[in-house]
């Protein structure tokens, strides 16, 4: 007799470290109090304080949550036994990560460097310090993701060999002061997440085509992409993001197809829709065997509860819980490598038309 698909048996949350570690925060800008901190709360992880250049921005956070604002990354570095989660401007971590005690424990606030060059330094500190790092690509640990990953797992869809993601969607990138000047945006700020998830699902892929630009109504680098991984003659991977959908909500989408050789997901990103309220996350499944898509109910969103997961690791793996650091330094390098290969692919000269004869 087949087994009945049953939602509710997928993972959808990482077990907490049973005694976790104070966590001092480099950063004081919008992702720390929309995400890190009220996640931290949510799970009960301590905090003991934040450290950020502008001392009025950190105060002003650190009074909002009750914690310590350092006056120097040398004070916030001194915290014993600390979690150091590094919520730092790309081109920043490589300053914090040399200011740490040797053999600390760091998260990383992805990407691992604005270019693979930067990417390689971190490595190579973290190596030379024998750093404890991982980089902060927590869509892996969303209560969505977790659960299609397990599917996956127990078979459900089979083979994987399909993997669909679009978006067309109206983003707020003014909430990012830094990132209006940054040469690289898009796929470095934000379709790296789907990136990084594709490789955690499929692996990496052979190659990449890609092109990313901006639009001529605002002064983003880039805002609009389109990328194909090659994965060989089974496996199609495509992205298509626009973040210009500027025409209502009706047509706007934020959503993931994967399908398989028995089965298939759909998964909606609500929170990109309206961000940073967003709209609930969407997990359904056509389970190997069925014959109507599933609903899957799920235990929380992508925020916070990613974060929660991604620092739960982190500290289990610190305590000797974890055997697996996931997105270790020495895997995200491998998300960086290719991120940069999409850039050098948009870069490049596409295959021209045949002249006419």
């Amino acid at each position: 007799m087949t087994e009945a698909f049953d939602p509710a048996s997928l993972a959808q949350s990482w077990p907490k470290p049973a005694k976790p570690r104070p966590i001092v925060t480099f950063g004081a800008g919008s992702i720390v109090g929309d995400a890190h901190f009220p996640a931290y709360r949510k799970a009960g992880f301590p905090i003991s304080g934040l450290y950020d250049p502008d001392q009025a921005k950190a105060q002003t956070l650190a009074d909002k949550w009750g914690v310590v604002a350092f006056r120097s990354v040398e004070e916030a570095a001194s915290v014993k036994d600390a979690i150091f989660d590094l919520a730092t401007p790309p081109g920043r971590h490589a300053g914090v990560l040399q200011a740490l005690p040797d053999g600390a424990v760091a998260l990383i606030q992805k990407p691992m460097g604005n270019y693979l060059g930067e990417a390689t330094e971190i490595l190579e500190i973290c190596r030379a310090k024998q750093l404890k790092a991982a980089v902060n690509f927590q869509l892996r640990f969303a209560p969505m993701m977790l659960a299609l990953k397990d599917a996956i797992a127990h078979g459900w869809l089979g083979e994987v060999i399909d993997f669909d993601a679009l978006l067309a969607l109206d983003t707020p990138w003014q909430l990012w002061e830094f990132l209006l000047k940054a040469p690289r945006v898009e796929i470095a700020m934000h379709s790296i997440h789907y990136l990084d998830l594709i490789r955690q699902l499929l692996g990496d892929p052979l190659g990449v085509h890609a092109k990313t630009l901006g639009h001529p109504n605002h002064k983003v680098a880039q805002t609009r992409t389109s990328a194909i991984l090659d994965y060989g003659d089974t496996v199609r991977c495509g992205l298509s993001i626009n973040h210009d959908h500027k025409f209502g909500r009706r047509y706007q989408a934020c959503e993931f197809r994967i399908c398989g050789t028995e089965g298939a997901a759909y998964v909606k990103l609500g929170l990109n829709l309206d961000y940073p309220r967003g709209e609930p996350d969407i997990l359904e499944i056509h389970p190997k065997g069925g014959s109507d898509w599933v609903a899957v109910p799920l235990s929380g969103e992508w925020f916070p509860d990613a974060f929660v997961g991604r620092m739960a690791n982190v500290q289990r793996f610190a305590a000797g819980e974890d055997a697996e650091l996931v997105s270790s330094v020495e895997d995200a390098w491998n998300t960086m490598a290719l991120v940069e290969a999409a850039y050098k692919s948009s870069a490049s000269p596409a295959t021209p038309l045949a002249a006419k004869p």
